[in-house]
């Protein structure tokens, strides 16, 4: 087997399209913001990419169907106001390892290359280790130029974050990407826990990137469901955790009476 394989469908013409990365990373942010607008604006699938540098894994569905795990490259034409042409990768799991994220990145960006791909967008979650009611959108950027047309759209730039950097794929992609191949790139960034999966964040961050692309009309209703329903689960364990310190601060009091 190849290190890296590409299973086309089919080999979309495309006219300077842009690039949205949303992979699996912190609170699923990114992964969760690219699928919605996948289903939004009706991508179609056009490549399958599987390699050694992914988990050795199958995942099983409900039926008990197997599949290899992948990343999946989906594309749609004339998107927006601006009517731009967009490719979206998303899938499974990023590579497992520096060296395995490195050349998928770098095998990606080939593939952004020959589409004439010029800006890019990686979508990804920043971790701040506690809950968080109102997420911002925090954003790196290839170039000063970029900056002021960010600010414009609410996106944050702050010294303090993210102040160890972007790990993984979106970091990756803009740095090979300005580096090596010479594509502007823009990372947008929703504030979460960490804690759970948060589809709240991924809705900041498409919020952002659908200003970018010029969608006016995209329903949330399915991003806000999944946000209700994690509310309810982040209730259920905080309520959970201060019953269990009241248990512990019991029987803490009870051994030292004793």
């Amino acid at each position: 087997m190849d290190e890296i394989i590409v299973k086309y469908l089919e080999k979309p013409d495309l006219k300077d399209p842009l690039f949205i990365e949303g992979l699996p990373g912190v609170g699923n942010v990114g992964k969760l913001a690219a699928e919605h607008l996948i289903d939004e604006i009706e991508a179609t699938l056009f490549a399958e990419i599987y390699s050694i540098y992914l988990p050795p894994q199958v995942l099983v569905d409900e039926d008990g169907i197997a599949r290899l795990v992948n990343n999946l490259m989906y594309y749609k034409k004339g998107v927006g106001d601006k009517e731009r042409d967009i490719i979206i990768l998303t899938g499974d799991y990023q590579g497992m390892t520096p060296q395995g994220q490195y050349i998928l990145t770098d095998r990606l960006l080939t593939i952004a290359k020959e589409m004439n791909v010029g800006m890019i967008f990686s979508l990804g979650g920043y971790g701040q280790g506690q809950m968080v009611d109102k997420p911002r959108v925090l954003g790196a950027v290839t170039g000063p130029e970029l900056v002021e047309e960010a600010e414009e759209r609410g996106i944050i730039f702050d010294q303090d974050h993210p102040a160890s950097g972007i790990v993984g794929a979106s970091g990756l992609l803009l740095g090979l990407g300005k580096s090596v191949y010479d594509m502007d790139g823009i990372c947008l960034m929703g504030e979460t826990s960490g804690y759970f999966v948060d589809p709240t964040a991924a809705r900041e961050v498409l919020e952002v990137l659908t200003s970018y692309i010029g969608i006016s009309e995209i329903s949330y209703e399915e991003l806000d469901e999944k946000a209700a329903e994690v509310e309810a689960l982040a209730s259920k364990v905080m309520e959970l955790e201060m019953s269990n310190l009241g248990k512990d601060t019991k029987r803490e009091d009870l051994s030292y009476i004793g």
